[in-house]
């Protein structure tokens, strides 16, 4: 019983890593894409504050799919009239996480 709940509490542990590792790294990509010239996590800046993207999208479940594509591909007019440049170089992968994250900001 010990070892049950030993191997259980480790899972457990193991889940929670990765999720946070995952927040983390979309956290962290944002930074380092350069992301963060144009948003900030509570205020606009150039473009929306990463929370007001969150709650715009809160209900949408086709909205981390179609913010991927709106990333690479850059947009104009959900916004304002400031076009968001394409992002071609980052990988797909990278901006998932990034949606991702920015997608769980409250």
């Amino acid at each position: 019983m010990k070892a049950l709940f030993m191997a259980l509490a480790t899972a457990a542990g193991l889940m929670f890593a990765t999720i946070t590792f995952a927040a983390d790294a979309g956290e962290s990509l944002t930074k380092s894409s350069g992301c963060t010239a144009c948003h900030s996590v509570d205020k606009k800046l150039v473009g929306p504050a990463y929370k007001d993207v969150a709650a715009k999208y809160k209900n949408d479940k086709g909205a981390e799919a179609a913010l991927v594509k709106k990333v690479k591909a850059g947009g104009k007019g959900a916004w304002g009239e400031v076009p968001m440049p394409p992002h071609m170089h980052v990988k797909d992968d990278n901006i998932k996480s990034m949606v991702h994250w920015i997608l769980t900001i409250k």
